[in-house]
């Protein structure tokens, strides 16, 4: 057990060397980092402008992420460029060395083949890691100087649970890479294939789905509304499927505490539903938000399990040569 610690110790502390160390995490950190601070500092303006003059309003921080003069917010960007990180940390993770020649002189050495998939992993989930909180703490440190406003405890924690949430979405995104890095020996082919899984489920998925509605709701009144619960079961269903979709509800409640419910359709309601529902108008506490969204928080690290697992199954298996 201490030998496989200290082998594992020794593959994540060689990657995250080659990882911090590289040109390609300088400039995806620089290109993430600039549109990030871009994006806040747009919203901080805004936010700004609409507070001027009267008493700030409770959590208004958190406005940060979610609002943007361009449509755009911060949780959208990290939603749809995000998995781009995962993408090109890990493509070329396990082909690049079996290319080289270095991975069969590596395994010549005593070290058991988990170790190698399990380091390259846990080391790509920690610069991640660090990235994300790098640029969370950024965003938080314009906020406090733009606003002027100081983020309460129950915003901070908001903050930090979207963070792990983050990491955890592109992380899924690493392991594909990793997994497709492992099925096929061309750089060039592993990450064309990562990146068409990235475009499936970003665009055309969103992109059918919305087809489908439409098609729905292009009926007369009556079967509109009866078609109203099918629609949400087809979005429910299809929101299971697409790790971007999980990401975006597992996050919608988080930062935004108005936000009650994850339907992603308005019921039209008469003058007393919304009177009555206008005491529950409040924001949500932390708890009754984490139990709207834990289904989905669940289900995305599964997905990442299963993927891992699957990555970890094909590389035990697979027969590796010296070239």
């Amino acid at each position: 057990m201490r030998t496989f610690r200290n082998n594992l110790r020794t593959i994540v502390k060689k990657e995250l060397a080659d990882h911090f160390s590289s040109y390609r995490f300088l400039i995806l950190f620089a290109l993430i980092a600039m549109a990030s601070l871009i994006l806040v500092s747009m919203a901080a303006s805004g936010i700004g402008e609409s507070i001027k003059g009267m008493q700030a309003p409770r959590f208004v921080f958190l406005m940060l992420f979610t609002t943007s003069k361009i449509g755009f917010s911060l949780v959208q960007f990290v939603a749809f460029f995000g998995p781009l990180i995962g993408l090109i940390l890990g493509f070329d993770t396990i082909n690049r060395e079996r290319n080289e020649g270095t991975l069969s002189k590596l395994l010549a050495q005593p070290i058991y083949r988990d170790t190698i998939v399990n380091g390259k992993f846990l080391a790509g989930v920690v610069v991640i890691a660090v990235m994300m909180t790098s640029i969370i703490l950024l965003i938080t440190g314009m906020g406090l100087i733009s606003i002027g406003v100081k983020p309460g405890i129950e915003e901070l924690w908001r903050i930090l649970i979207y963070l792990i949430i983050s990491i955890v979405y592109i992380s899924f995104w690493l392991e594909v890479a990793i997994l497709f890095s492992i099925l096929f020996r061309s750089i060039t082919t592993s990450a064309l294939a990562a990146l068409a899984v990235w475009i499936f489920f970003s665009f055309f998925l969103a992109l059918g789905v919305n087809a489908l509605i439409s098609t729905l709701l292009s009926t007369d009144t009556t079967s509109a509304g009866n078609s109203l619960p099918i629609i949400y079961g087809i979005e429910k269903t299809l929101s299971f499927t697409s790790p971007m979709m999980l990401y975006t509800d597992s996050t919608a409640a988080i930062v935004d505490p108005l936000r009650r419910t994850l339907r992603p359709f308005i019921v039209q309601m008469g003058m007393m539903e919304q009177y009555s529902l206008a005491r529950f108008s409040g924001p949500l506490p932390l708890l009754q938000s984490l139990l709207i969204v834990l289904p989905y928080v669940v289900f995305l690290i599964a997905i990442t399990v299963i993927c891992f697992a699957i990555s970890y199954i094909v590389f035990i298996r697979q027969e590796i040569r010296s070239i």
